[in-house]
This record gives C-alpha cells, structure tokens and sequence, in this order.
C-alpha cells in the first residue's frame, strides 16, 4: 500500500484501546470537556442513551473517575445486548475492588489501564454471557486469548460474583464448574481446579459434572494455593500461600504451610466487609 509512497503512513489500531472502540477516546473526549466547562461534579448523574460502545467506554471512565451513570437502552435491543449494563457494573465493582485492595493503586484509573487481573476479568465476564447464551467457541476464543495476554486462565463456565480482585495474576486458574461468591481476591498462581473426574466406558471424561472448588464471600487466598475438586472454602477464610487443599475449609478458618505440614486454624469469626 505504501510502495514507492515519499510520505510517512502512521496507523492507530483502535483495538488497542481500552474498550477496543474508536468511542473510548470519543468518551473521554466528551467527559474532558464537561470538566473542563465546570458541567459535571462527583454528584452529577450522566446519562447515556444508547448503550452502545459509547456506553461501555462511558462505564470504564465513570469507574475510574468515580461519577454516577445511567445507561438506557431500547426494549429492541438482543439480548446480548440487554446484558451489557449488568456486566458493565459488574465491571466497576471489580475496579473498585483492585483500587481498594492494592494499596499501591494511586486511582482507578490505574487498575483499568495496567492490571492484567482487570484486564482477564473484562474478558471473561464478557465471555461468560455468551457461555451462558450457548454461543459455541466464542467464548473459550475470548478468555484463551485474555490468558495469552495476561497469563490468567478463566474458564467461560466459571461463576464469579462481584468485586473480584486477581491482585498480580500471572498462572492463575480457574476451572469451568468454578464458583467464586462477592470480594474474593486470588493472588498469582493460585489454582482452583479439578482433582479428579469419572470416565465413561470409552475412557472419556465425563462431561458436566461440577468439579471444581466453590469459594464463599470475602476470601483471600494467597499465591501458589492449590485447590482441587468440589470443595467449599468457607466465607472469610484466608488460605495461605503454597499450599493444597482437597477438602472443604470451614468459615473463619486460616490455612499455613510450615515444616511441609499444613497448619488449619478453623472456627473463627468472619471477617468484616472489606
């Protein structure tokens, strides 16, 4: 195209910004300059009327600069498209989650532009809606490519509740029949996997089964912890780095490694809200 050409050609791919949408800098656009006009403050509600990639560029810069928005939408609108809100909120509670819980987060606006555990989140809960439509391949496409930018491998299946912080992330997993409750945070390579699966009489793995670990609200669970199979991680509980862990953890309680032995401090209080 350039061939034989005496002038230099820049290209700007839009797929690299944020919400990979030419309107992610048309949306900033628009909230710069109400800024700058004095139109807006913390207590301003901004409305949004389409929905649309101007919509979800408006959620990540709202989330990063702590304004109120509305999104309408159409009662037209597909039904992928009618769950966007939704997962746009999700979204800003995950954001709020990784400033709140990295003390060296200096904004929101941080944790939406350079942590990889929002950027894997952002591509799995977009995933997960078209797994939940039944939309073939699509979805594993979508968080395979995530796990190849950020190195965090969610499944599309998994469930994952609000305010999900994945501080770090490099090698973490997460399986399909994964459920994960409100404000867990996981730490780099931490695993939450399968121990073991029936065959059928081909030697096939049986498909469908739930197989992988089910972790309450509010659990923190440190980098290198191994947790295989249909387990419960009660609410509140913090489990430690490096270890492994093949059976259920009551409320409260606190796991160690030490001296190659596990350590199980059980029956505490659950912690406070974060």
């Amino acid at each position: 195209m350039v061939k034989g050409l005496r002038a230099a050609i820049f290209v700007k791919l839009e797929s690299f910004n944020p919400g990979s949408s030419v309107k992610d800098r048309i949306a900033l656009s628009m909230i710069e300059a109400a800024e700058k006009e004095g139109r807006i403050t913390p207590e301003t509600i901004i409305l949004e009327p389409t929905s649309g990639n101007t919509g979800i560029a408006l959620a990540y810069i709202c989330a990063a600069r702590d304004y109120k928005l509305v999104l309408t939408m159409p009662d037209t609108m597909s039904l992928e498209r009618q769950k966007l809100p939704q997962i746009q909120k999700l979204l800003a509670g995950d954001v709020q989650a990784a400033y709140k819980g990295d003390p060296a987060a200096a904004s929101t606006a941080e944790t939406i532009f350079c942590y990889p555990g929002i950027l894997a989140i952002t591509y799995y809960r977009l995933a997960h809606e078209l797994y939940q439509l039944r939309v073939p391949l699509i979805p594993r496409i979508i968080t395979e490519h995530a796990h190849s930018l950020t190195g965090i491998d969610i499944h599309p299946g998994a469930r994952i509740g609000e305010n999900f912080f994945i501080d770090h992330g490099t090698g973490v997993v997460v399986g399909e029949t994964c459920i994960i409750s409100k404000k867990v945070t996981l730490y780099q390579g931490v695993t939450l996997g399968a121990k073991s699966f029936p065959l059928t009489e081909e030697g096939k793995p049986l498909k469908g089964l739930d197989r992988h670990p089910v972790v309450e609200d509010r659990v923190i669970i440190y980098s290198g912890a191994t947790i295989l199979g249909r387990v419960v991680i009660g609410e509140g509980s913090i489990i430690g780095g490096n270890v492994w862990i093949t059976e259920d953890v009551a409320p409260g309680s606190r796991t160690t490694l030490g001296s190659g032995e596990l350590n199980l401090r059980a029956g505490g209080p659950v912690r406070p809200d974060r």
